[in-house]
């Protein structure tokens, strides 16, 4: 079996960009390729290795590019094969590595393999998906119970045939059959098609739900998710991922990180354990449940701060001297962190809260990832009504959340607040009409703070938010401790302080974050008084005795130790 040749993404920090919302340049309120390519600049400014865009394959965007109806084209909105050819080379010449997103748990309902096989129950297309006769006399009865996770049924009726097809998404998302050897083929010459044309990585969307149970049988429970258990790291995942690593991961040597669904330490290990050769490493979600129930981010609840400490504390002891993780805080997926992780929006402490989040994100185990617009504290959508929303998630929740009990009222405010729209407002480059995203309106409303939280305005300051991610990753970069060393959780459940040490050789790194907007005294540990000690990076301008002082609000320090 083909082997890695280098882990270059353990000394790494990875940029996400969400096309859509990145930069237009052709004046139609849509970002897109030529957009990116004209901002290289700014990326490779921050001091990141690499790049993750989110999907610019052709799709009819019912899900935003999620919903593939060409794996080997380009989008129109978004510009041509060629330009992507021109883009990578861009990147790859500013020294930057890219990284694809690979959706292939689903096609687009408009995908060319669907559309045969949803007309013809003899086309060869057909087993490339789930199609299955509804149950009862008269077919009438959904083929199984299975929900969306988008809510509602699973199945959605195909009347050219008389029958239904699966869609563990939206009802434009068919699941592909994993069970079928052409399909797995099929995958891999993508997989291939990609690698060719000079990428670096793949991130690998909702990867651990592709094998579904045998005769699809019902699922347990009456709410959100019915049938996980038949899906969720299904029969033949880990047969499928080792052949997708020989057969093109290793082979191109190509970086792959999964969307890990409800995952937990000890299943993933067996994704990401280096001699299991799958994948290098998982997004996953504990921490992004601080403030919901049941994983349910539209079901909110107060921020649960020893929760989120614990889930941190959780991943890196798990996965120490077993497999490699990812460090994030935002996503296209999850709603920004300023304002939401204890912290606040107000102009008094979104800064400090910014830079604290990042500098306590930063010095744990991983690879970082920062998200289009978190650099410069960009915050929440602002929405003031459903109306103004377009994520097809959101949208279907509207209906459904309903029929389950929840409120109107409720799930209409947790949508404003919680739509994955909040994190896909148009960046905000300066001050200028529509945040110098568009000369037009955008796709997605502009959030009305653009006219201070800019790119512009952050470069001007040099203690903004912007900057101090750039000291932040310079510090980061080559530092053996972040990369090799072991973790250890210091705060003893304060209320108010997250305090962690990593320790390799005869060096500790000391994180120190408060995530209150009070004052708040801190004292050191014994084992590391009179110890050697320098400040390596704080979100104050300020340096004071480590054995004992008092954090400032949102304050974060790094102190290196020598022991």
């Amino acid at each position: 079996m083909a082997k890695r040749r280098n882990r270059w993404y353990k000394d790494a920090v990875i940029y996400q960009v969400y096309p859509r919302s990145f930069q237009d340049s052709n004046g139609d309120g849509i970002g897109d390729i030529p957009g990116i390519i004209s901002r290289i600049p700014y990326i490779k400014s921050l001091g990141v290795d690499a790049v993750w865009l989110s999907p610019i394959y052709k799709s009819p965007n019912d899900d935003n590019g999620y919903d593939i109806a060409d794996y080997t084209s380009i989008m129109k909105e978004f510009g041509t094969m060629e330009e992507c050819r021109a883009m990578i080379k861009a990147f790859h010449e500013a020294g930057l590595k890219v990284i694809m997103d690979l959706v292939i748990n689903h096609t687009s309902n408009e995908h060319a393999w669907f559309e045969a096989a949803r007309k013809d129950p003899k086309s060869p297309y057909r087993n490339y998906y789930f199609f299955r006769k509804g149950r009862g006399k008269k077919h009438k009865r959904k083929p199984n119970n299975w929900t969306s996770f988008f809510g509602g049924s699973a199945w959605e009726y195909n009347p050219d045939t008389d029958d239904y097809y699966l869609h563990l998404f939206s009802k434009k998302q068919p699941d592909l059959n994993f069970g079928n050897e052409a399909v797995v083929n099929e995958v891999i010459k993508i997989m291939e098609y990609w690698a060719k044309e000079g990428i670096d990585g793949f991130r690998c969307d909702v990867f651990n739900v592709i094998s579904k149970a045998p005769y699809l049988p019902n699922g347990e429970g009456h709410f959100a998710l019915v049938g996980k258990e038949h899906y969720l790291n299904g029969p033949h995942v880990h047969e499928l991922y080792k052949r997708f690593n020989q057969q093109a991961f290793a082979k191109y040597d190509l970086m792959t990180v999964g969307e890990a669904v409800m995952m937990t330490p000890d299943v993933a290990v067996d994704y990401i354990k280096e001699d299991r050769e799958e994948l290098d490493m998982l997004f996953t979600f504990d921490h992004q449940d601080a403030d919901n129930h049941l994983g349910i981010k539209y079901l909110r609840k107060k921020f649960n701060f020893e929760q989120f400490k614990h889930s941190f504390e959780k991943w890196q002891r798990s996965m120490e001297g077993v497999g490699w993780t990812s460090l994030y805080l935002e996503n296209h997926d999850q709603p920004r962190s300023i304002g939401r992780f204890n912290t606040e929006v107000s102009k008094e402490y979104h800064d400090v809260g910014c830079t604290m989040l990042a500098t306590m994100l930063f010095f744990h185990r991983g690879t970082p990832y920062i998200y289009e617009g978190e650099e410069i504290g960009m915050t929440g959508g602002a929405f003031k009504d459903v109306s103004e929303l377009r994520d097809r998630e959101a949208i279907n929740m509207l209906t459904y959340a309903p029929k389950l009990g929840v409120p109107k009222p409720y799930i209409k405010k947790s949508l404003l607040l919680r739509s994955r729209d909040n994190a896909r407002t148009p960046m905000q480059w300066d001050d200028s009409a529509y945040a110098g995203f568009s000369k037009q309106e955008p796709w997605l409303k502009v959030n009305p703070n653009y006219s201070t939280i800019n790119v512009k305005n952050n470069e001007a300051d040099p203690n903004s938010v912007l900057n101090y991610y750039r000291k932040l990753i310079k510090v980061r970069k080559g530092n053996e401790t972040v990369i090799n060393g072991t973790y250890t959780r210091l705060d003893n459940d304060s209320k108010s302080l997250y305090v962690y040490a990593r320790k390799y050789e005869h060096e500790v790194i000391l994180c120190i974050a408060n995530f209150t907007k009070h004052e708040q005294p801190f004292t050191l540990m014994d084992e590391y008084l009179n110890k050697p000690a320098k400040l390596l990076i704080a979100n104050y301008e300020r340096e004071v005795n480590l054995a004992s002082f008092t954090l400032k609000p949102y304050e974060a320090r790094v102190y290196t130790i020598t022991v």
